[in-house]
């Protein structure tokens, strides 16, 4: 089992820090939350909060995920960092193909490049996108990233983009893989299809199971339940060596803990300090008693 550490919407300053204490506590990875704007008027509801309230997010700070992956990288040696998740379809592929495969590169292989759909009309709207087919312009830009992140020359013709035969310099010497979020059918397919791997978004624990069996299912049916292929999860059954072993048996290969809610209104007052107490004290009460489950 490998343990990613959670921390979003806080005070800027405190991420280089807590990459560093988290690298020395063995974590293996590090969450990388994403946004782009926040609209003034907006009827959309937030998909993994039980109310579907999204005013939490106003003023809070979000760094650029690959400026900030890139930042965390240059202060740690071996924590990865995995997009929690990068809003793909908003952006150009071509153009999250070259950061991606720049902050690989630069980090060593430390990226796992955790993509999804933005559930905001607005981002699409404010980014120049259509809203409409927006699932299959992501299984689009998910072939062309991780074509274009291989190396070589790679060209691509589909319904949304059109490439040439193109090639990027320098690219990292392993694949990165991509986690594929989201609990949709169309996402859990889109995962099992074309992902190294799944990224669950949290909300209700009791439908865990649920969407594990779902994703195995769709692993079956498209073929690809032989290949390696990441889970990683967040729920409550994390936070104990008990619980991290259940995990386990179902499957799970990474667990994501965070140790404060971030749904809330106003700023984090957390003080860096104490953030660095609760990372610590988990690393100690359940990272060392089960680092060594497979």
């Amino acid at each position: 089992m490998r343990f990613t550490y959670a921390e979003a919407m806080t005070d800027p300053s405190y991420y280089l820090p807590l990459a560093r204490a988290a690298e020395a506590a063995g974590y293996a990875s590090m969450t990388v939350a994403d946004s782009l704007v926040y609209p003034r008027e907006s009827d959309a509801r937030y998909p993994y909060t039980a109310d579907g309230d999204r005013e939490f997010l106003e003023d809070k700070s979000f760094i650029e995920t690959f400026v900030l992956i890139a930042a965390m990288g240059a202060v740690t040696s071996a924590i990865r960092f995995t997009p929690f998740v990068l809003k793909l379809t908003v952006r150009p592929p071509v153009l999250v193909a070259k950061q991606a495969a720049s902050a690989a590169w630069l980090t060593g292989g430390r990226l796992a490049l955790g993509v999804g759909l933005s559930p905001w009309p607005e981002d699409y709207a404010a980014m120049g996108v259509p809203w409409a087919r927006r699932g299959r312009r992501m299984d689009e830009a998910v072939e062309i990233v991780r074509g274009l992140t291989r190396g070589g020359y790679f060209e691509y013709h589909g319904e949304f983009y059109d490439l040439p035969a193109v090639k990027m310099s320098p690219v990292p010497a392993e694949p990165i893989p991509i986690l594929v979020g989201g609990h949709s059918e169309g996402a859990l397919r889109r995962a099992a299809r074309l992902g190294d791997g799944w990224m669950h978004g949290g909300g209700d624990p009791a439908e865990l199971d649920a969407l594990l069996a779902r994703l195995a299912a769709l692993r079956a049916e498209e073929g690809t339940a032989g290949r390696p292929f990441e889970i990683h999860v967040i729920s409550p059954d994390a936070y104990s060596a008990d619980g991290v072993k259940r995990l386990a048996d179902k499957g799970v290969t990474d667990v994501i803990v965070g140790f404060r809610r971030p749904y809330v209104k106003g700023p984090d007052t957390e003080p860096l300090s104490r953030k660095i107490e609760h990372l610590e004290r988990f690393a100690e009460k359940v990272i060392a008693k089960v680092g060594g489950l497979p």
